[in-house]
């Protein structure tokens, strides 16, 4: 059981971390900072993040700087003497009022993202993500004002499938894509094909447990909750593909239930979509011709 387990988590984890190092577009080797993402919503909370991290930087350099620069000023051995002071009222207001006003400051930009992000309008396409357990499915509902009827469901691809299983035999690291990158439980058999420059509105929900759908390179994470329809939306500005994992513990294989997004331009796109349109609905065959009544179902009456 412990072994089984260990699989599982072990499998989370590097389905988790491998989804964070193949997001972004234009990694590099031992990147620490957050990647700036292929959307408008990514840019934002790249900007907040970096903000955030200066004003904690000069808040370090100024608390540290005071720190040390006490310990070796006024430091025992130089014949310093402990103050007999308990409160300094001009001090403890100022370190109560700064970090209000850092917090409103910080509060100002934050809000108007999240704000950002829930406006949804304006949208020029919808799609219905829903969570299975362990699986996703994608309903298109329409582009501009054509309303489209194209639903699949996307999993775990077949080779990474096979190889997670207990006793496969098979080697994590054999798993690699055209390109040579290791895709270990990253890929799926169908990704959600996406047009850029798009302002392309999610609805999402669950049909058994709440999962989370997050793409790092969009810039956010939405709940998928049975019951519950949250929305969102993006704007891909790069072609590319896009990974991402679900963000929310949802079961034993919770790890092996990756996201791809492709993204492709616009023209690509319809000629995709229109194809799978047709390809799940095809023109229903004409009506076959009433047969012919008899003229006579029994011979006429002689008497």
């Amino acid at each position: 059981m412990n072994r089984v387990l260990g699989k599982w988590g072990l499998g989370a984890v590097l389905a988790a971390g491998w989804s964070m190092a193949l997001a972004a577009p234009e990694r590099a080797p031992w990147q620490l900072n957050m990647h700036p993402g292929v959307t408008q919503s990514s840019h934002e909370a790249y900007d907040l993040h970096m903000l955030a991290l200066w004003i904690c930087v000069v808040i370090g350099l100024i608390v540290f700087g005071a720190m040390f620069y006490a310990m070796f000023k006024f430091r025992k051995s130089k014949g310093a003497v402990a103050a007999t002071w308990s409160h300094n009222t001009l001090a403890e207001t100022i370190w109560t009022i700064v970090p209000i006003l850092l917090l409103v400051v910080m509060a100002y930009p934050a809000t108007k993202v999240l704000i950002n992000e829930a406006y949804t309008n304006e949208s020029q396409m919808t799609v219905k993500i829903t969570g299975y357990q362990w699986k996703w499915g994608y309903d298109y509902v329409n582009w501009g004002d054509k309303a489209y009827h194209v639903r699949f469901i996307s999993k775990l691809e077949g080779t990474s499938d096979r190889t997670r299983q207990l006793r496969s035999g098979l080697n994590p690291a054999d798993v690699k894509n055209a390109q040579g990158e290791n895709t270990y439980l990253l890929d799926v058999d169908k990704p959600l094909v996406l047009p850029t420059n798009t302002k392309v509105r999610f609805v999402i929900t669950g049909d058994d447990v709440i999962h989370s759908w997050w793409v790092p390179a969009l810039g956010w994470k939405s709940d998928a909750i049975p019951g519950i329809i949250n929305d969102t939306w993006t704007k891909i500005s790069e072609p590319g593909i896009y990974r991402g994992q679900c963000a929310e513990l949802c079961g034993q294989d919770h790890g092996f239930m990756p996201i791809v997004v492709k993204a492709v331009p616009p023209e690509e796109f319809k000629t995709w979509l229109d194809q799978q349109e047709a390809a799940q609905n095809p023109p229903a065959a004409p009506a076959a011709a009433p047969v012919a009544q008899q003229a006579s179902i029994a011979a006429p009456s002689n008497g």
